[in-house]
């Protein structure tokens, strides 16, 4: 109890409130997400110089699954995006983790629909320095753009970190494999494409793991 010569409750608050400074507010998801793909598009415009558009429009109008594995992994990067920033939040609902399977069913789905067309020819060998050029590309930008990614979402308190870091680095591989189509034109030979997820993977579990690593659940 405060005794008549002790501080009043306003005095106490004052106080308690004296020191406190005002906290900046997030911005709304989709505004990060506008700014993270602009990002995004930036690196597309570095990469134009490295394009042959022949060969590229060649590819994607040769078959319909050449363009729809494109619009998968695109969906799927945009996807991702807005789920991250969501999750960012701690009242946004767990769920927005989903919000990527339907471009990553797409993406999926039309790679392999790919493989079946070329049909032998898929399971192909390819040179062991493209195996490890498409490697190096995806995880090599991925790391980036994960990067960006967790700069703009600083001031976010993610109720689930792990598994928001995870969806983070989705985003980021999945943008990455969308610019390596830019300057990687030729169908996918199983062993290319398994290569290409595999990174998507390393990517996304190293996100997560990271996020466990500096403090994350």
């Amino acid at each position: 109890m405060i005794g008549a010569s002790g501080p009043s409750h306003e005095e106490m608050i004052g106080r308690l409130v004296g020191d406190l400074r005002p906290v900046r507010r997030t911005r709304p998801p989709l505004v990060d997400t506008l700014l993270w793909t602009s990002a995004v598009a930036a690196f597309a415009l570095v990469l134009t110089p490295r394009v042959n558009f022949d060969a590229l429009a060649a590819r994607l109008t040769a078959a319909p699954d050449m363009w729809l594995a494109l619009a998968g992994s695109l969906v799927t990067m945009v996807l991702a995006t807005i789920a991250a920033f969501m999750l960012g939040l701690p009242d946004r609902d767990p769920r927005w983790a989903l919000a990527p399977l339907p471009g990553l069913a797409l993406w999926l789905g039309a790679s392999g629909l790919g493989c079946l067309r070329a049909g032998l020819e898929a399971f192909g060998p390819i040179p062991t320095h493209e195996i490890i050029d498409c490697f190096a590309f995806i995880v090599g930008f991925s790391v980036p753009l994960s990067g960006l990614m967790l700069l703009l979402r600083r001031r976010a308190y993610s109720l689930r970190p792990t598994l928001n870091a995870a969806i983070a680095g989705l985003a980021a591989s999945a943008a990455a494999a969308s610019l390596l189509t830019l300057v990687h034109p030729f169908d996918a030979t199983v062993l290319d494409l398994g290569v290409h997820f595999i990174a998507v993977g390393v990517v996304v579990v190293s996100n997560g793991i990271a996020s466990r690593r500096f403090g994350g659940a």
